[in-house]
């Protein structure tokens, strides 16, 4: 998530190179994803809120404050699902105000804060019977937080929540109780104090947003101290292939310095990453910065999905083996997504290069957006890359669920949509950087001038790009660096992980006020260096060709197929566009599209259409038939009932699998 400098309340020494625009300062006026936030606000932020009281969530902060009854919910980790939702709901209030869910909120947080103890400590899942707590939890506080217990993680979620609570309303009701948490939190562990791995990390992230805001040296050394107790535990058999064994699962095997590729659970690694960025950037901690950029590039060469799901192992919702990206039965934790949206933006922070950012957007265009259906309160846990017929889904969802016993993915939605606006635009000293291309009017300070800034296109169906600056007095001097994505300069992915078809003769055009204009180019932007004066206007053109994405051969299950990309958008096939099945069509290398956009389909999406062969059986035998083919946005796909969905396809026939049933 983006650094909120307008909750900085003192001047720090070290930090990012490069911050984000604060989302407060960002109002969007699109047509993509103002409709998904105001959705959110609408639809999803009171359907988890409700979910929150019919499924007892709420109620077990009541008993906790009573300390009576018995817990009611499944895990102890619950409690997450209201501080995520009541963080969505900050953020959202910030775009949408709404007088009766912010007294909605402040009642929830008065219940929080009758429910936490004396001394600051907060976890239902023992206030309300100590001597019978819930059973991963140990009979005494953090005795099992290595493991199971989550009381941590559940710190750092009140911690996010708090943050976003105080940068949206100005609040400190729901700060305070977050910084009495972790004022405890400081004192129980640390060197000379008690030594434990978070099992599940997220607490030193939001550590570091309490550390922002009030500039607390101890909340900073605890985060790093959390980092730095990874791979010491003697407790693990590190000869051991099976990464619950060896500490890999929880990124526990070895010290984080020395960790260099995407290992474990992948929700938790993604947090532990953001976090390491985090104090990396505060710090100067060298050793850890060196650490994230290998990891970094092993997840984006060898260990990310096309649609950029990450984590494709069912069994411990983690990362495989480098290249093992299976499509039958891929995990794709939508958390994952969410988590690797943080990383990235924090990448960019330290290093101010376009390729974070490209991978971020892949992200949010295609394995996020795809885990909320469009009608805003039905979800997906995993993220399939394809779903056939013939093939049982086992641990795989082919249709969207209301929630979950497990809810963590559909509140951490609430929190990741309307946080968009902080992801636009960002800041190094004088230099403005525009990073997504969302129709929006942002107020930003540059050289101590206010400008005003606006995008006006139809990304991500169009790619002529529309950019008014506009200082509000006279003229200043600034660059402006405008990003250039990856997949517009013949670019699939920052790596060789996957590639397109053939090589592109590729030109951006650039005009200011009309004229067409040389720019310099570094770190993947374009940059105008000039005096920029009242209605000025910059325009780029981002050619929007259909793409065939290819992967590199290590990728066993994708050989021999393509899959579709236009702009940052994946597409996919799916069944209801093409006569009820999708698995049998072939798509030849040479094989010609056009697209066609179509305002009344799926809350409006540009199709892909070609007329290519699909295998059939007529009279017993198997044959080919020419078939109108057709292909729609992954993040589009499982909100018309459940059928065949497919993101990769054989360019060739090679063998047929004879299935008797």
């Amino acid at each position: 998530m983006m650094v909120m400098g307008c909750c900085n309340l003192f001047a720090q020494q070290k930090d990012y190179t490069y911050t984000a625009v604060p989302f407060t300062q960002v109002q969007l006026t699109d047509n993509f994803w103002l409709p998904r936030l105001k959705t959110n606000h609408t639809v999803t932020i009171p359907a988890s809120f409700e979910r929150c009281e019919n499924t007892g969530r709420i109620k077990n902060f009541e008993m906790a404050a009573a300390q009576s009854g018995k817990f009611c919910t499944v895990f102890p980790f619950d409690d997450t699902d209201i501080y995520k939702t009541i963080e969505g709901a900050s953020f959202s209030l910030s775009i949408f105000p709404d007088k009766k869910l912010e007294l909605y909120i402040d009642s929830l947080i008065d219940k929080i804060s009758k429910a936490q103890e004396a001394d600051g400590y907060l976890y239902t899942a023992r206030t309300i019977d100590p001597l019978h707590p819930h059973a991963w939890a140990g009979a005494n506080r953090w005795e099992r937080e290595r493991e199971l217990s989550h009381e941590l993680y559940n710190s750092g979620h009140l911690y996010e929540a708090a943050a976003a609570h105080f940068a949206a309303t100005g609040k400190r009701n729901l700060l305070n109780i977050a910084l009495k948490n972790a004022d405890l939190v400081c004192t129980v562990f640390g060197k000379n104090k008690l030594h434990v791995a978070p099992g599940h990390q997220v607490v030193e992230m939001g550590l570091i947003k309490l550390y922002r805001i009030t500039g607390k040296k101890e909340y900073l050394e605890a985060a790093k101290f959390f980092i730095e107790e990874r791979g010491h535990y003697k407790g693990y058999d590190a000869a051991s292939k099976d990464v619950f064994k060896n500490g890999a699962y929880w990124q526990d095997h070895i010290p984080v310095a020395e960790q260099k590729e995407a290992i474990g659970h992948a929700v938790r690694a993604g947090y532990l990453y953001a976090a390491v960025a985090d104090v990396a950037a505060l710090t100067g901690d060298a050793a850890l910065l060196a650490a994230i950029d290998s990891i970094w590039d092993n997840l984006v060469s060898k260990k990310i999905y096309v649609q950029g799901g990450a984590g494709a192992i069912a069994s411990g919702e983690r990362y495989g083996d480098n290249y093992e990206l299976p499509n039958q039965n891929a995990y794709n934790e939508t958390c994952a997504a969410i988590a690797n949206v943080y990383w990235n933006q924090r990448m960019f922070q330290l290093h101010g290069h376009a390729k974070y950012i490209d991978v971020l957007e892949k992200i949010l265009y295609n394995g996020l957006v795809s885990g909320v259906g469009l009608d805003g309160k039905s979800f997906f846990y995993t993220n399939a890359m394809q779903v056939t017929n013939s093939y049982p889904s086992g641990d795989i969802e082919a249709e969207r669920s209301g929630w979950f016993t497990c809810s963590c993915c559909p509140t951490n939605l609430t929190r990741l949509l309307p946080s968009v606006p902080g992801y636009v635009y960002a800041q190094k000293n004088d230099d403005l950087f525009i990073n997504l291309f969302i129709n929006s009017t942002a107020t930003i300070a540059v050289a101590q001038k206010n400008i005003t800034v606006q995008q006006q296109h139809q990304y991500p169906w169009e790619g002529n790009l529309k950019f008014l600056v506009s200082p509000q007095k006279g003229s200043i001097r600034f660059p402006l660096h405008i990003r250039i994505p990856g997949w517009a300069v013949d670019e699939a992915i920052p790596s060789n992980l996957y590639h397109f078809a053939e090589k592109m003769a590729i030109n951006i055009p650039v005009f200011v006020n009309g004229k067409p204009v040389q720019y310099a180019i570094a770190n993947g932007y374009a940059v105008l260096n000039r005096e920029w004066k009242k209605g000025d206007v910059v325009e780029m053109q981002l050619g929007m060709e259909v793409r065939r994405v290819y992967a590199i051969d290590q990728v066993k299950n994708d050989r021999g197929k393509m899959a579709l990309q236009r702009g940052p958008i994946i597409y996919c096939a799916e069944w209801p566009d093409n006569g009820g099945s999708v698995s049998t069509f072939v798509l030849p290398r040479t094989i010609d599209f056009t697209t066609e956009y179509r305002p009344s389909l799926l809350q409006g999406v540009t199709v892909l259409k070609a007329v290519t062969d699909k295998l059939v059986i007529k009279d017993d035998k198997v044959t080919t038939v020419k078939e109108p083919f057709v292909a729609i946005p992954y993040y589009a796909w499982a909100n018309r009932g459940r059928g065949e969905m497919m993101i990769w396809f054989p360019e060739k026939i090679k063998a047929v699998d004879i299935i008797s049933q």
